[in-house]
């Protein structure tokens, strides 16, 4: 027989070699029993089952959970599709050549498997089949917010009340309480401006918190402004909500009335699909008035709640 193929040494991480068993109890199977304690017993060895073969599917690499294909060595340790490629193929416990082996009894012991929602600890209490967890996860309602700060790419991410101290303490955002806004931008040199963006507000109305976006940027070839309005919560709590734009100077007004999107959505995301009050240049600097030389734009709204 050929010796198996070694590769070159790389970088390990701390790993803690895991073997499977040759067979995993499935809790739903197990048969009901008369006495109370023997019950009790049985359901703590299912539970300890559940969380020995949890952790056997966590990538030694990367820690996080893995999915089909699960890859293995010939010498049995696994990791997933995504760290293969990360490790060249070479096997991070043994060195050895990892190939294309996939770790299909591993894969099948997945499907048994019903697992809580990753984010549990923060109020979900739903449990899942471990191949329907992934998915379930990316839309948990109880899943962390990301800071819906514009002004710079701030990683911090919480519930509602930790994200409100996070604007206000870190980032010296304008704190204000009522439904009603009276607020002057003001910008000189404006005709040099390609993208700007104005100092967060956030506004406490209804119990609820909302932030209120003003920026610079160009749509196609023309220089505009847009403002709009974030409601700190999920979608379908931000549609009980509605609010309107106005600015306005010399006789004209412009007029914006619309729904304020989740912060769930990014603050890109809502800037480029025009769902906002957006003002061409020409129009801001005719609304500021003088020599039209400096940006000064009064905007003003209000927020109320849909019956």
């Amino acid at each position: 027989m050929a010796p198996k193929s070694v590769c070159l040494e790389v970088p390990e991480s701390p790993v803690q070699e895991s073997e499977i068993g040759p067979s995993v109890s499935n809790c739903s199977e197990i048969e009901p029993v008369a006495a109370k304690s023997t019950a009790l017993a049985t359901g703590k060895q299912c539970i300890s089952a559940a969380s020995s073969v949890h952790e056997l599917l966590e990538c030694p690499v990367c820690t996080n959970s893995m999915y089909p294909p699960i890859h293995q060595c010939p010498n049995g340790h696994t990791l997933c599709s995504s760290c293969k490629l990360r490790v060249h193929n070479c096997c991070p416990t043994c060195r050895y050549e990892l190939g294309n082996i996939r770790c299909l009894a591993l894969e099948k012991v997945a499907e048994s498997l019903e697992l809580p929602c990753k984010y549990q600890n923060l109020g979900c209490p739903d449990i899942f089949p471990y191949y329907s967890k992934l998915k379930h996860e990316a839309q948990c309602t109880f899943r962390p917010y990301n800071c819906p700060y514009a002004g710079s790419e701030c990683s911090a991410a919480g519930d509602i009340p930790t994200l409100v101290s996070h604007l206000r303490d870190d980032h010296k955002v304008d704190m204000h309480n009522g439904c009603t806004f009276n607020h002057r931008y003001v910008k000189s040199n404006p005709q040099e401006v390609e993208n700007a963006t104005w100092m967060l507000t956030v506004f406490n109305c209804f119990g609820q918190h909302f932030c209120l976006h003003f920026e610079a940027f160009q749509l196609g070839m023309a220089p505009v402004y847009m403002a709009f309005l974030r409601f700190m919560g999920d979608d379908n709590e931000a549609k009980n909500f509605s609010y309107s734009l106005e600015v306005g100077a010399n006789g004209r007004k412009l007029i914006w009335q619309g729904v304020p999107r989740s912060i769930r959505d990014s603050h890109r995301k809502v800037r480029d699909s025009h769902d906002g009050l957006i003002i061409q240049r020409n129009m801001a600097l005719f609304f500021s008035g003088g020599d039209r030389k400096e940006l000064k734009l009064r905007i003003t709204g209000r927020i109320w709640k849909e019956q």
